[in-house]
């Protein structure tokens, strides 16, 4: 391997183990505000199925992020250190100031930019980038409905119930945690492991994109050991400001992500984490009553769910002419 691939490996290793930081609030925000589990036994448990994620479930995310946003044979490994820089930079400052803003949609808009600045429009697949925004934009409609919808059912299932099926609620989060954490896992890991793959393709160090094993293993492992580690500014912003949590919220939340996520996996679909997990919070809120939401932070995240792509975009077009400029 060359020394400017390897860089691209840590940069995309680097990128991983933020992006577990990032989003490690989107997974243990809710169990812990609901006291469902105690913080460094809910990051122990999420960090360890989402290591095991991208082994159950395949890596088709990987090739979707690897082999449909761009043309491999247009791109060289200054563009991808430039798409990854940008990334990083992004998810750097909105984890400073507590924004659950998407690692997902950092990436893209990476890739976007420095594609575009080194090897121009023509290297941009329209259809696979189609394909993806339209994924990481309807899926927080989609958690939001699906979040509004199962609280409703579950409201409706144990209207006779009393008091003690909140000890359902707090325990049942063992299951829906784990599941939720190994769709994360699944989908977001393997956004690294795309990255790297189709570093490899350029370089021509392996002839056609499949995913090396060894790969899977340093992308599990980065986003396993950031999760560990915990984002606790965003961990304060999803558990606790847009309102109070019970078990029953924090349940319907992780049932609701844990579903949307994993069948986006299994299409092959990237989207964000932190839109998913924040839209069902909202969904599950609002299914009580619209006024227990504290809308004015909803607003806010949404507003940073609409600036990533275009922010990370031009960080990585003005790396990109950074490095062009340095050589």
């Amino acid at each position: 391997m060359s020394p400017e691939l390897i860089f691209v490996i840590i940069l995309a290793v680097v990128f991983d183990f933020l992006n577990g930081v990032h989003d490690s609030s989107n997974i243990v925000a809710t169990m812990i505000a609901s006291r469902a589990f105690r913080p460094q036994t809910a990051l122990a448990l999420t960090a360890t199925a989402e290591f095991l994620g991208p082994f159950l479930f395949g890596v088709t995310v990987a090739k979707t992020i690897g082999e449909e946003v761009a043309q491999a044979s247009a791109l060289n490994l200054d563009v991808i250190v430039a798409c990854l820089i940008g990334a990083i930079v992004w998810n750097l400052l909105t984890w400073f100031f507590g924004i659950p803003s998407s690692s997902s949609h950092a990436l893209i808009g990476g890739i976007v930019g420095a594609v575009l600045a080194g090897a121009g429009f023509d290297a941009i697949k329209l259809q696979g980038l189609g394909k993806v925004v339209i994924a990481l934009f309807t899926s927080p409609l989609i958690g939001f409905a699906a979040g509004f919808l199962i609280t409703r059912l579950i409201y409706f299932l144990a209207r006779n119930a009393t008091p003690d099926v909140n000890w359902f609620f707090k325990n049942g989060q063992f299951v829906t945690a784990l599941g939720m954490a190994f769709s994360h896992g699944t989908n977001d890991a393997q956004k690294t492991m795309g990255i790297i793959t189709l570093s490899l393709v350029i370089s021509g160090n392996i002839p056609g994109f499949q995913v090396p094993f060894w790969v899977i293993i340093i992308s599990a492992s980065a986003i396993a050991l950031g999760t560990a580690l915990g984002g606790w500014r965003l961990i304060r912003t999803l558990g606790g400001k847009f309102y109070k949590i019970r078990p029953v919220h924090s349940f319907s939340t992780q049932l609701t992500s844990g579903i949307v996520i994993l069948t986006a996996s299994v299409f092959g679909l990237p989207v964000s984490t932190s839109q998913v997990v924040s839209s069902a919070i909202i969904g599950v809120g609002s299914s009580e009553r619209l006024g227990k939401v504290r809308w004015t932070v909803a607003q806010e995240i949404v507003t940073a769910w609409f600036i990533t792509i275009p922010a990370s975009a031009l960080f990585s077009a003005g790396i990109y002419w950074l490095i062009t400029l340095l050589k």
